[in-house]
Order: structure tokens, then sequence, then C-alpha cells
């Protein structure tokens, strides 16, 4: 619209530059040949001489010429010619329409919009008195003040009226004003058919929008509503009937929002299955100790026995303090999901920490317990991302097993160097080894495989699987494996830890 608007503002400022030149031309010739000097030596213009002038002047083209003398009079009109018979007076007719049926149709539309919406008017009106004086039209008066001037004005019917006025003199003496004017329906034409054609780009990019938005209304809103409805059922149900979408085969950013909450949604019902089977291994867990206590409560009542009172009673304190230990156990095991997924991982080097936990024990083992030998790769790198204390945890779990299974002056050994993009660390035992069948059952909740001899209820069987869970939270896995001889003879386990190394 802007551009339109600056448009017919360049049309109408050229064709005013247009009748401007003609005028001071028109004014030229009429100055050199329309002048007649009186019996006082005065100079005039003279009617019967201007009038042919200016129907020549004008014959060719569609411009109306009007003369005025010095006084204002109106001397000529090149649109009334005076003849034998009378005045005639000459009227444009509009041009004829040479646009296909459908175009003009549209123009015809066009007109009648622009009509009749409101708007204030641009120009002033144009009116044409029956007797017109120089006095009628400001332009003219200022010409026969020696100066030009252009006006545009607006015809009744929504036109323009495009006038140039110029004196008209002799040797610099004013004798008149000529006023050319032309009517401003080429403007008008032209300006019609570039809004035209704008409308026509503005259709054609309209209809695109349309089936764009039809489009990406069933490949991206649909498939998001879907989505959307989706994750409201599942927040919502009560069970697993509600289903994600799959979208990933897209292999765009909504096929990566499927995938994504497909995901979320399974780690949800794993989560919810966990803490379920958690609830239930505490349950059974804390139903034992409960169970022998209670037992031992009843009996213990019932006996007069001093020292079958005190085996009971001790009893009775064994299974407080495994319940404590267990109670210890499984908050500690409670807390760390929340943990991990709050905490910010900061660098930590896996030599210098392993090396400083195999110092700690050397320090404080016993005169008959396991020697503990430390190897580390010095010419790579150990550095991995993550809290530092969670992952003392986790070896210190494995190196107290280890000493649990270690015989009287055995060999625990803790290695850690880089293979690839990840960090290795190991700590082997020359103990028993793990049974047959077993290697991942010990990372279970609870589940517990104590050497021969050892106090029942000293353990939990949450060490390692909470060393499991902090391992995975860091992004890295653990196992187990049974080390052999030559001979193919376990001669003691060992636990691996890989966890990706910092870049």
């Amino acid at each position: 619209m802007l551009y339109l608007g600056e448009y017919r503002s360049k049309l109408i400022a050229s064709e005013l530059d247009s009748l401007r030149a003609q005028s001071e031309l028109f004014a030229g010739a009429l100055g050199a040949s329309a002048v007649t000097i009186g019996p006082a030596g005065e100079e005039r213009l003279s009617a019967e001489t201007s009038r042919p002038i200016i129907r020549r002047l004008v014959d060719q083209s569609r411009l109306r010429a009007r003369l005025f003398d010095i006084d204002g009079q109106l001397l000529a009109d090149s649109f009334r010619l005076v003849g034998p018979g009378g005045r005639v007076e000459i009227q444009e007719l509009p041009a004829s329409s040479a646009l296909p049926p459908h175009e003009s149709w549209m123009a015809d539309l066009y007109d009648w919009v622009v009509n009749w919406l409101p708007r204030k008017p641009l120009y002033p009106p144009y009116h044409e008195p029956n007797n017109q004086s120089a006095a009628d039209y400001e332009e003219a008066v200022r010409a026969l003040g020696g100066e030009s001037d252009a006006e545009v004005r607006q015809s009744g019917d929504g036109g323009l009226v495009l006038t140039v006025a110029v004196p008209v003199q002799r040797y610099r003496q004013v004798l008149g004003a000529l006023m050319l004017s032309r009517s401003g329906a080429e403007i008008t034409q032209a300006v019609r058919e570039v809004r035209f054609d704008i409308l026509k780009v503005f259709t054609i990019a309209l209809a695109i929008t349309v089936l764009l938005s039809i489009y990406l209304a069933g490949t991206i809103a649909r498939p998001i509503r879907k989505l959307a409805d989706a994750a409201e059922r599942v927040r919502r149900g009560h069970g697993r009937h509600a289903t994600i979408p799959d979208f990933t085969r897209r292999g765009d950013e909504v096929g990566d929002l499927s995938g994504a909450l497909r995901d979320m949604t399974e780690a949800l019902w794993q989560r919810m299955d966990g803490i379920e089977r958690f609830a239930a291994d505490v349950a059974h867990e804390l139903k034992n100790p409960l169970s022998s206590m209670r037992s031992a409560v009843e009996t213990v009542a019932r006996l007069d026995d001093p020292e079958q009172q005190k085996k009971l009673i001790q009893i009775i304190l064994d299974d407080v303090q495994r319940l404590d230990r267990l109670i210890s156990d499984i908050s500690d095991a409670s807390r760390l999901d929340a943990e991990l997924s709050r905490a910010e991982g900061e660098p930590v080097d896996m030599g210098e920490m392993l090396g400083t936990l195999v110092e700690v024990y050397r320090a404080t083992a016993a005169p008959d317990g396991p020697v503990f030998e430390f190897d580390r790769a010095n010419n790579h790198q150990l550095g991995v991302q993550g809290i530092e204390r969670r992952l003392v945890q986790v070896f210190r779990n494995l190196i107290s097993n280890a000493i649990s299974f270690s015989p009287p002056g055995g060999v625990i050994r803790v290695r850690a160097w880089r293979e690839g993009n990840a960090v290795r660390a190991t700590v082997s035992d020359q103990g028993p080894g793990i049974p047959d069948g077993k290697l991942e059952a010990i990372f279970d909740r609870f589940y517990s495989e104590r050497p021969v001899g050892e106090k029942f209820g000293t353990h939990s069987g949450l060490g390692l699987s909470i060393s499991k869970q902090v391992v995975q939270a860091h992004g890295g896995s653990i196992w187990s494996e049974n080390r052999t001889d030559s001979e193919g003879r376990v001669v003691g386990a060992r636990f691996v830890v890989e966890l990706p190394a910092r870049s």
C-alpha cells in the first residue's frame, strides 16, 4: 500500500512536469502570434487570433486549454467552439475498455469498492462554473501575477483533474494566463493495473499460504495434538493402556518429540515399577527381623531359665541392629536417585581418587589383613565427570566386599587405565569367586552372598545395588567376573567399572 501511494504521487508529479513544459511552449507561441496593438499602442491578446491557435496546439492531444486576458476574462477554451451556428461544447468521452470480461468485471468491482469505502478527500473538489474567469482558479490568478502554478483536483466521479497555469508574456509583459488541464484517467488506470498485479500476487500468496497451512496442520499440528492428547491420557490414566503414538519414522522434530515422549513414558513406568519392587523388597526384608523379634519376645516371656532368656535377648538386640542397618541403607538408597538427578558433576581424577582410597585402606588394615596393590596407567588421562563422593562410595563397597572374601594375607589389586573414550577401574581379590549363575544377581537389591562363617544379618544386601545405580547415573556400567588360572580354576573375583572419559 505504501508503494502504491508513492507510485501514484510520482505519476502525478511527472504528468504535471509534462503539462508545465507544454504550457510554457504554448504560452510562448501565443505571446508571439496572438497579440494585437491598440490605437494607443497598448498590447492585448486577441480572442479571434488565439482561438484557432489554441485549437491547433491541442488538436492532437487530450488537453484542454483555456486562455484568460489580463483582466481575468476567458478569451478562448479548446472545449468551446464558436461558429456560425452558435457555441459548441466538447466533452471528452471515457476511453473504451479493452479488458477481458473477467478483468473488466474485476475493474468494476474495484471501482465500486473504492467509491463505497469512506475516505478523506486527498485533493480539493473540481468545480467549473458556467461563466468562467481567472478568479475561479487560484493557479490562473497566480499566473496573471507572473508566476506559474499547478493544481490537482478531484472530480465528482472520483477522478483527478490536473491543471497548470503559466503567464502569457511579450517582452516580459504579462498579457494573460494560459491554463492547461488534463484528466487523471491514465494515472488512475496505471494505479489500478499495478493494484491488480499486487492483488494477483496476493491471491497466489494467499492460496499458497492456505495450502501450506493445511499441509502443516496435517503434518505438524495434528501429530502434536495427538501427542499432547496421549500425554494427557497417560497423566490422568490409572493403567498402561494409554500409549504415545510413534512418529519416529518421520525423521524430523516431531519424530524426535514422539521418541522423547515414548522414552520418557517408558522411563516413568520403569521408575514406578522400581518403586513398587523396592517397596515390596523393603517390606519383605523388614518382616524377617520383625518376625524374629516377635517370636523372641513372645518366647522370652514364657521362659524361666535365665540363660535361655539371655540368648533370646541377644537375638532381639541383633535383630534391632539389623533393622537399624536396613533402615539406614534403605534411606540412603531412596535418597540416592534424587541426589544424582540434582547434583552437578565435576571433574574427577580416577587415578588420584583410587590411589588415595588404597592408601587409606593400607593405613587401617589389620596385621593379618589383605595386602593392597594399586596399578595406575600414568601415561593416560583418567579424568571423568561425576560426583566424587558417590564414586568413592562405589569403590569403598567393592573394596569392602573384596576384604570380606579375601583370605588372610591375600592380595587386593586395584587398577585404573584409559581404554578408548572410557576410563576403566577394576577391584580384584583372591577369594572363592562368585557362584555360577550369580554374576548378575549379586547386583540385585537385598541380594547377599556372604563368606562362610560370617554372622547372618551383618549386611543389608544393598551395597552392590547402590554401586550399580551410581555408576549407571554417571553414564557408565559395572559388571563382575571370576578370575581363573591357567588350568581354568577360579582364583578370585573381579569387579569392573567403566565410566565415560572427559574430553
